[in-house]
């Protein structure tokens, strides 16, 4: 592969990250604002049935949905808002690196907060939320474009 190619995957890739990553953080808001709205008045709403495995009103009620105190529904709008103001495009395109990866490590610290959603759903609680999965699933899709994003910055950019 030659420089010239390089150069093309990254005229390739860099026009949709920003866009996609933007979309992506829009959705993980809109989902988790609706869990914290859901958290917060009790409903039973959540379009998740309360029996067996799928169990979103056992998972959004247990013991593991606070850390610290804070109820981890209100994590998930905060982490969000911080992702769509990284995902800006204006902020993709520029070339600090503590923006660029700052980005990178706010979308890492979202994974490895699913990682620990989800291993508290699947052996902790024998539970899987549906709402709790969209988010994870946003979530990662996140970090992953972040890293393509990253890793196709132009490194004389930096």
């Amino acid at each position: 592969m030659s420089a010239s190619d390089v150069e093309l995957d990254r005229s390739l890739v860099q026009p949709w990250v920003p866009l996609t990553s933007l979309v992506l953080s829009v959705l993980g808001l809109g989902v988790s604002v609706y869990l914290t709205i859901e958290h917060f008045t009790a409903s039973t709403t959540l379009a998740c049935p309360e029996t067996g495995a799928l169990n979103c009103l056992k998972v959004t009620t247990s013991e593991q949905s606070a850390v610290l105190g804070i109820p981890v529904a209100m994590l998930g709008p905060v982490y969000f808002v911080v992702m769509l103001v990284a995902s800006l495009p204006i902020l993709w395109r520029n070339k600090h690196p503590a923006i660029r990866y700052g980005r990178l490590a706010m979308a890492a610290i979202g994974v490895l907060f699913v990682f620990y959603l989800v291993f508290s759903e699947l052996f902790t609680l024998d539970a899987i939320c549906l709402w709790c999965t969209a988010v994870h699933v946003l979530a990662v899709a996140l970090f992953a474009l972040t890293a393509i994003g990253t890793a196709y910055a132009d490194p004389g950019d930096l």
